[in-house]
């Protein structure tokens, strides 16, 4: 059973000199540090969260220095729950040895997924809104609706295949079938 507390700062001109002290004052021997933003990949942490096995408690100096939000927070604990392994935050005071820990802890995964539901909410409401408005995404279409309803008559003709047509027109079999599909509006086209 070995603890490891876990320092992080987000620039390199910060210093984690608060963080190592509150670790001393709480007896912690084994420190893993690391100077990463938050929205970054972590590869400390991740190293650690490796290494930590049955038995072992992680200690941060406060939740923020953990993770980069309430649902990234939830899966880096669900994976410390798995390992059998214990969380300590000294600034918050949550232990998951003590009912109020857990507690405290299903709370936040409580909120993490009220979270995810609202960022959901938020991007299909605002998806409908930029349809509405005529608005598109993603990248140009290869051909014009001209060149589109051209190549479908010529395709629907018999004289020419897709193949051909694509290789006409300077692009992919796919990107041509998918022009037909949208032209006829079957496929991932169809009007329902």
């Amino acid at each position: 059973m070995t603890i490891y507390g876990y320092a992080r700062v987000s620039t390199l001109e910060q210093n984690t000199a608060a963080q190592l002290a509150a670790f001393r004052r709480a007896g912690i021997e084994h420190v893993v540090e690391e100077k990463r933003s938050g929205v970054k990949d972590r590869p400390e942490l991740d190293k650690l969260l490796l290494q930590l096995q049955a038995g072992d408690t992680l200690v941060v100096y406060k939740l923020d220095r953990l993770a980069r939000s309430v649902s990234h927070f939830v899966k880096v604990f669900d994976a410390l729950k798995a390992k059998g392994v214990g969380f300590r935050s000294l600034t918050e005071a949550i232990e998951t040895d003590t009912p109020q820990g857990r507690m405290f802890l299903h709370l936040l995964t409580a909120f993490a997924e009220f979270e995810r539901e609202l960022i959901r909410e938020r991007c299909l409401a605002g998806q409908r809104a930029a349809r509405a408005a005529g608005k598109t995404w993603g990248r140009k279409r290869s051909l014009s609706d001209e060149d589109t309803a051209q190549a479908v008559a010529a395709w629907r003709s018999g004289w020419y295949t897709q193949a051909i047509l694509a290789d006409m027109l300077g692009i992919t079999v796919p990107c041509m079938r998918d022009h037909i599909h949208r032209y006829e509006k079957r496929g991932r086209w169809r009007e329902e």
